[in-house]
């Protein structure tokens, strides 16, 4: 269903919060297996608290090898960053594109390049998701480095020992060079480092109720399905002592003695998707004792109450006796989660997306300047509506457009985020609204 369908009636526009949308029909009855994901889907990481905590030790990091004392004073800001930004690792640009990768929005650290600015990099205004020189920020986890991208752009652009490179690749000061590659490459390596240290984790499991939001309707879902004699499973990149924590926080104590693994029938921890659903990894069983795998690869039958770790799907299906078609799987991520899981084996897929309830909000309080812009879009169809080879001079268009451009900014506007919605740009579709 579309966002935008004018066949919503009033009354479902302002109780459409929370809502479910399709994009195509589906019988729930034949699904027999529900799996879900953890982080983002199950657990609800508050926001924007948890992004500010994710800065913390990533921002640490990079001063510990070397980087300015001031990044220490980087305040996340939650209104910069949305999802499914590119960030060109050659000029350091964030960049807002639809699914053809038409560039629908530019921005330099924290300024928004005017059109004439993006063609001096872009001519065609056109990028191609598959160039290994552009980094898709597509997940929630990627707000806070979509954000310090952005201030370490911002910081060495502006700052007053530093200069421009004249190829616009990055600044130097004396005999350093900084490209906004390796800005890049540090940022992903700080990243990576907090991940193996363990550090946010920690921090995470030592103040659950400060980052995690618990809500008594998980258990009513998930023991609903199980009434209904549907096998439920989860399927978490997350490793065992994480998740048996963080899972237990939300569901121990509606668990009984079994504890939140009796909730799920079948439960897989350190799937490492996306490549899980290609060649995958080696499936163990988790020793709860020592809350370590076991050696050697895992050929038994999957059992209720049991803890496993890697595998891939196409194992996994044949283990459980599931059917691609038989499966509904939920998760967050559009890439890990949805396509691959879509593609690689037919699972029906459900994504979770946060930022629909606001798009919705603003959909509902600002259609009058919707409704102007369709006119306008009428007013232009109309305009070139009689041409045919036989005319000789072009319609003066340009002041609709104008008008246009000018309703798409202020609609943009409307949005929590700086950078607008994150499936809209103006009049324009993002790539995650393919």
């Amino acid at each position: 269903m579309d966002l935008a369908d004018d066949s919503l009636t009033q009354l479902s526009r302002e109780a459409a919060g929370g809502r479910i949308f399709v994009n195509r029909s589906l019988n729930l009855h034949r699904i027999k297996f529900f799996g879900f994901d953890m982080d983002y889907t199950l657990a609800e990481y508050k926001s924007p608290t948890y992004e500010e905590l994710a800065t913390r030790p990533i921002v640490d990091h990079l001063v510990s090898i070397g980087y300015p004392q001031e990044l220490k004073k980087a305040v996340y800001d939650s209104t910069f960053p949305t999802r499914g930004m590119f960030f060109d690792k050659i000029y350091g640009n964030l960049l807002k594109v639809d699914q053809f990768g038409n560039i629908l929005a530019c921005y330099h650290g924290f300024a928004l390049y005017p059109s004439s600015k993006v063609r001096e990099f872009y001519p065609n205004k056109v990028v191609q998701a598959s160039d290994v020189r552009f980094y898709i920020l597509n997940t929630l986890f990627h707000l806070p480095e979509t954000f310090l991208l952005a201030w370490l752009v911002n910081y060495f652009d502006d700052h007053p020992d530093y200069r421009e490179l004249p190829n616009k690749k990055g600044v130097e000061s004396n005999n350093v060079i900084i490209s906004y590659s390796s800005m890049h490459q540090d940022l992903r390596g700080a990243i990576d480092w907090v991940h193996i240290k363990g550090t946010m984790k920690q921090v995470t499991l030592d103040n659950l109720d400060e980052y995690v939001v618990r809500d008594g309707r998980l258990a009513l879902l998930l023991e609903r399905l199980r009434e209904n004699n549907k096998k439920v499973f989860l399927l978490t990149n997350s490793d065992f002592d994480y998740t048996n924590k963080l899972m237990g926080h939300l569901l121990d104590e509606a668990g009984g003695d079994g504890g939140w693994k009796s909730f799920f029938d079948y439960i897989v921890v350190d799937a490492k998707k996306p490549l899980f659903f290609g060649e995958g990894t080696v499936l163990r069983q988790i020793d709860e004792a020592t809350g370590t795998p076991k050696i050697g690869t895992f050929k038994g039958q999957i059992e209720k109450g049991c803890v496993y770790t890697g595998g891939n799907s196409e194992l996994f299906c044949d283990m459980i006796d599931a059917a691609g078609e038989d499966v509904l799987y939920v998760g967050d991520h559009i890439f890990g989660d949805i396509l691959k899981s879509k593609k690689q084996h037919g699972w029906r897929t459900y994504l979770v997306v946060r930022e629909v309830d606001e798009d919705l909000r603003v959909l509902i309080e600002k259609e009058d300047i919707q409704q102007r812009m369709a006119e306008l879009e009428d007013e232009l169809d109309e305009l070139f509506s009689g041409l045919d080879s036989h005319d000789a001079t072009c319609p003066d268009s340009q002041p609709i457009l104008e008008k246009l451009k000018s309703l798409a900014f202020e609609f943009d506007g409307c949005f929590p985020s700086k950078q607008g919605s994150v499936f809209r740009s103006g009049i324009f579709d993002t790539i995650l609204r393919r």
